[in-house]
């Protein structure tokens, strides 16, 4: 028996993990790590089964190549590079560059190969069109933060340590871990605020079990975050409530627009009534220090952007932006790479189909679909995608799936033959998780206390496998034009002296004039990898390396967060602006939604502690108890309609016969399915025997948050009704779903 410490790569909580494994190297326990100075042994259900997760017997371990029989094939991967080369080249050489579309999923910010290489490969791919979860999950908090500071990477946090107050809107971390936000043990953080005697308000369509936890729970109308945000600003405005500590412009441009957003104005439109939003701005406004905090279920609506703008205003307005015990901003251990050196713009390019404009360099995925189907000059043509399985996590999931069907050529990194890489024509895995080293490039910078940590791999690849860095290395090669043979090392070596020769000529940084090939020959590390992160870490504000942190294997406490905001800023004024013309033109557009009806019916996501996206499914020790695919709805509306085990639900996109889940804790006129389900048909034998249904199949994909492009998840008018043998129709249900009846 061995001891082995880890971060969990599972979610956003970077909890430290500790490891037993056996002779054969089979994980045997997986408890918390006690001495990792920021989780303390805290550790949840996914954690747990990291080693259930690492020994799926249903990933894939050798490359996979789709034969003119249309079966799969294992072939080497000299073999799967050459099919790749061939495909692209095919594609690129008879239409062009933008005939390529990359798609880049969710796990690529959690591994050190997906964060290092995927802005290399959409580089060298050469391609407008771009597409990653980052449009189906937190696209709005990073605009509205790049018109607001000028840095769409300044992500303030909560100081949950220190805070008084904290208002929660559309976030359940109790069973998310935290979102943007990382804090192991996230539970235990709000009932030590609570027990300090603060205070926890909590504002969700459902009472979560964080609202469970909380001092105060208020149902508010899917969607409508942003018109309750509003009126606290208003009641902030116009009682002078507002004790700004930063420098900031705007103002009274900010007052004027509140002036429409009264609380007896918003209050029929989000349900929440007109005494509660003017009784929350005179609580934050009072507490010693506040901070508001969201997350996705405020991201994915139409109005994500202006909810997440709203967001900081009042924490601006409450003088707890970047402020101890209010909202801060992480001082992460590496360099911060992602600093801009001009203000944040966007639309530097539009899609072909609906015009909708670029942000951070990719396109909405949302119209993913379109480019495929839509013929003409720079139609897509080919996918490549990265950990992703967008026909159950995308928008309108049906029709992408039957667009990718259409698609000259794709190939799709990931571990499993799901949903989507059942359509490609090659597949390359990945290495295990316990085979690759783990550093959290991205959730470091969102921590709510400054720390770090390293860890290596617990078991060695096997003899002829690729790290995942040398697979994302090799795919940017033939992307290149240097050929499926290339030596990913030199695209290695390529990427360190880019970073290199820009530290060198930095001024201040600990590299300025100093010779390239003399600090190349300084670091340390087993692989490209982990010599970039050496190189971070050496650029970083603590003058750490990767040595130190192989020396302190649970982790290493950096402090407390302190204020930094001066560093982060990136606007043209210098100060953060409070009300930026663009959105100013979206509280426009919001205040001609106050007279609106409002749907009778709405479908919102559902977050599940032992579930995450699609690819947890799989875990026998995360299956079934709680982690279901039901409808849940409030008992008044499954008597009303008259409704039974199960109901048909319908949009306008499709329509879905589901499990219903009676519960007084969400509100009537909202109905709920979690994300990531819909896995008929899948190899994955444990998700295919909880197949459950691709919610996405409700989602409309011309529905978009005007801003940021983000696709809109909650707030979907539906309609539920009984089922009746007639409605069980399999083949007209199948072209609306991915779920069988």
């Amino acid at each position: 028996m061995r001891t082995a410490h880890r971060t969990c790569p599972l979610c956003d909580a970077v909890c430290g993990l500790r490891l037993t494994l056996d002779d054969a190297g089979h994980v045997t326990s997986v408890k918390g790590d006690p001495d990792d100075p920021f989780s303390k042994g805290y550790i949840c259900p996914k954690g747990a089964s990291l080693g259930h997760v690492d020994e799926d017997p249903d990933r894939l371990s050798v490359p996979m190549v789709r034969g003119e029989d249309d079966e799969w094939h294992e072939v080497t991967w000299d073999e799967a590079f050459e099919a790749v080369e061939r495909g692209l080249k095919r594609v690129t050489d008879d239409h062009g560059r933008d005939a390529v579309a990359l798609y880049l999923g969710n796990p690529t910010f959690h591994t050190m190969g997906g964060i290092l290489y995927r802005g290399a490969l959409g580089q060298t791919l050469g391609t407008r069109n771009i597409y990653s979860a980052s449009t189906i999950d937190q696209m709005p908090k990073q605009v509205a933060c790049g018109y607001m500071y000028g840095n769409p990477m300044a992500i303030a946090v909560p100081d949950l340590d220190r805070t008084d107050y904290l208002l929660i809107l559309g976030a359940n971390p109790v069973e998310s871990n935290g979102s943007l936000c990382a804090a192991p043990d996230f539970p235990g953080r709000l009932k030590a605020l609570r027990k300090r005697g603060g205070k926890l308000v909590v504002v969700d369509p459902r009472r979560t079990r964080t609202a469970a936890l909380a001092d105060e729970h208020l149902f508010v109308r899917p969607g409508t975050d942003a018109f309750l945000l509003f009126g606290i600003v208003h009641t902030l405005l116009a009682e002078d409530l507002a004790t700004i500590g930063v420098e900031a412009e705007g103002l009274e441009e900010i007052r004027r627009l509140a002036e429409g957003f009264a609380p007896h104005i918003v209050a029929p439109v989000c349900g929440v009534p007109a005494e509660d939003i003017m009784r929350l701005a005179r609580e934050l406004a009072a507490a010693r220090t506040a901070a508001v905090y969201s997350r996705i279920g405020a991201c994915t609506v139409e109005f994500g952007t202006a909810a997440q703008w709203l967001v900081d205003v009042i924490n601006v307005l409450t003088g707890n932006l970047d402020r101890p015990g209010g909202v801060m901003f992480t001082r992460p251990a590496t360099v911060d790479l992602l600093r801009p050196t001009e203000p944040y713009s966007t639309g530097h390019w539009h899609s072909r189909v609906r015009g909708l404009p670029e942000s951070l360099g990719e396109l909405p995925v949302a119209t993913l679909a379109d480019e495929i189907e839509t013929p003409g000059e720079g139609q897509v043509r080919a996918l490549v995608a990265v950990a992703g399985n967008p026909v159950l996590s995308a928008p309108g999931g049906p029709r992408l799936e039957r667009a990718l069907q259409d698609l000259d050529f794709m190939v799709c990194v990931d571990p499993y033959l799901n949903e989507t890489t059942r359509h490609a024509h090659v597949i390359l895995p990945p290495p295990r998780i316990l085979q690759m080293p783990h550093y959290d490039f991205l959730l470091l910078t969102v921590t709510v206390r400054n720390y770090t940590r390293f860890s290596p791999p617990i078991h060695p690849l096997e003899p002829g496998q690729l790290s995942e860095a040398e697979i994302m290395a090799r795919l940017a090669l033939i992307a290149s034009g240097q050929g499926a043979g290339a030596d990913p090392a030199a695209f290695d070596e390529m990427m360190l002296a880019q970073v290199l020769g820009g530290a060198t000529q930095a001024p201040g940084s600990p590299f300025e004039g100093m010779d390239v090939a003399e600090v190349r020959a300084s670091l340390e590390g087993a692989s490209g990898p982990e010599l970039m992160l050496d190189a971070f870490l050496k650029l970083g504000s603590y003058g750490l390396s990767l040595a130190d942190l192989l020396e302190n294997p649970h982790g290493i406490d950096l402090g407390a967060l302190s204020p930094r905001l001066a560093e982060l800023l990136c606007t043209a004024s210098g100060k953060v602006e409070l009300a930026p013309p663009r959105l100013v033109e979206e509280a426009a557009r919001l205040r001609e939604r106050v007279t609106a009806p409002a749907p009778e019916m709405v479908l919102i996501g559902r977050r599940q502690l032992r579930s995450l996206n699609s690819w947890l499914h799989n875990v026998p020790t995360l299956a079934g108890g709680t982690n279901r695919c039901t409808l849940q709805m409030h008992p008044d509306d499954v008597t009303r309609l008259g409704l039974g085990e199960q109901a048909i639900v319908r949009s306008a996109s499709g329509e879905l016969v589901v499990p219903v889940e009676p519960t007084d804790t969400i509100m009537p006129g909202v109905v709920s399915l979690p994300h990531g389900w819909g896995h008929a048909g899948t190899p994955q034998r444990v998700a295919a025997a909880q197949a459950g249904v691709n919610a996405n199949a409700l989602t409309d994909e011309s529905v978009v948050d005007v801003p940021s492009g983000n696709a809109v998840f909650n707030g979907v008018p539906v309609t539920v009704s009984p089922v009746v043998p007639a409605d069980l129709d399999l083949e007209r249900l199948s072209v609306t779903s991915s779920a069988p009846a």
